[in-house]
């Protein structure tokens, strides 16, 4: 892949064009946002409980299994049968939205709870992609 460096910053009306400054640098999308290839999967963000850690509905989320999920990570769990995306508090056994319009919840003995991965990425598409419409 080559990637041009572009510095956009916000507000600004016009920028130097970016073949001034062309270079090629040897990287790839999934070097930069893979850690773990064999243990990474991605799914995809529904709702608003986790707008303020900047996970919007629509995000694509970058899932790593390899991770070690520790106090205050955004993860991906299996809570009674449905994934969610939450903010682990293991210290008090609760699962955490960033929106303060959603309660904690807690992970009681007899609750089904699995933690499938760390949440280690997410982005955001501004235009629809066809390989993440369902069909």
């Amino acid at each position: 892949m080559r990637v041009i460096p572009i510095p956009a910053h916000a507000g600004i009306t016009g920028f130097e064009s970016p073949a001034a400054e062309y270079s090629q640098l040897g990287l790839s999308l999934d070097d930069l946002l893979i850690e773990h290839p064999s243990a990474t999967f991605i799914g995809l963000a529904q709702g608003d409980s986790m707008q303020d850690v900047g996970i919007f509905d629509g995000d694509v989320l970058i899932v790593d299994r390899h991770e070690t999920a520790r106090n205050g990570d955004v993860i991906v769990a299996n809570f009674n049968g449905e994934f969610v995306c939450k903010i682990l508090d293991s210290q008090r056994r609760l699962l955490l939205s960033s929106n303060h319009q959603f309660q904690p919840v807690t992970i009681h003995e007899h609750d089904e709870f699995s933690i499938e991965g760390v949440v280690t990425r997410s982005i955001r598409c501004h235009r629809q992609s066809p390989l993440l419409c369902e069909h």
